[in-house]
């Protein structure tokens, strides 16, 4: 995967703040994500993550999925997504909402653990996971669980779960971030 490229696109400045490097989190989160989904992208392929507000994710939510509300965040596969060995040039964009993240935090995890979960998630649903039926949650779970745990974050399903070490491979900068 070293050759993926990844633009973190900040539309809100409010991201900038308590969540330490943001740009090698998204990046870490990303790169955990499609090594446990089994997924090698290549040189040529981009990936965006859009950190923006819940206004902006309610907009694309009511435009790309009828559903008048904002969320948490929302995966757009590109082309081939899903795919043994992902193809294409545009993997895919992810795009997470600030309000709502940060209020899930609290509730749940810090806001970076929160956030490198939600960015795992997104990037999950480009590699072809889905949550819909049981046993595809049940699956996707276990995936998110293994890439937080290779990045060092806690199981948000198990909170009171050990927090492993992270693996050295998943955190070391492999990428340009653009």
């Amino acid at each position: 995967m070293s050759g993926l490229a990844i633009e973190v696109a900040l539309s809100d400045p409010r991201w900038c703040e308590g969540f330490g490097n943001i740009e090698a989190l998204c990046r870490s989160a990303a790169v955990a994500a499609f090594a446990v989904a089994g997924l090698a992208p290549t040189m040529e392929q981009e990936l965006s993550i859009l950190l923006t507000d819940d206004a902006e994710l309610r907009r694309l939510n009511r435009r790309f999925r009828g559903v008048d509300k904002p969320t948490n965040v929302l995966a757009f596969p590109g082309e081939d997504a899903g795919a043994d060995t992902v193809g294409g040039h545009l993997l895919g964009d992810v795009a997470l909402g600030f309000e709502t993240v940060c209020r899930e935090a609290r509730e749940r995890e810090t806001a970076a653990d929160h956030l490198a979960h939600l960015v795992v998630h997104g990037c999950l649903h480009l590699a072809g996971y889905d949550h819909h039926e049981v046993t595809d949650a049940a699956r996707m779970e276990a995936a998110e669980v293994a890439a937080l745990t290779r990045l060092g974050r806690p199981n948000p399903y198990n909170p009171d779960a050990a927090v492993p070490a992270p693996q050295a491979a998943d955190l070391v900068p492999r990428q340009t971030v653009r």
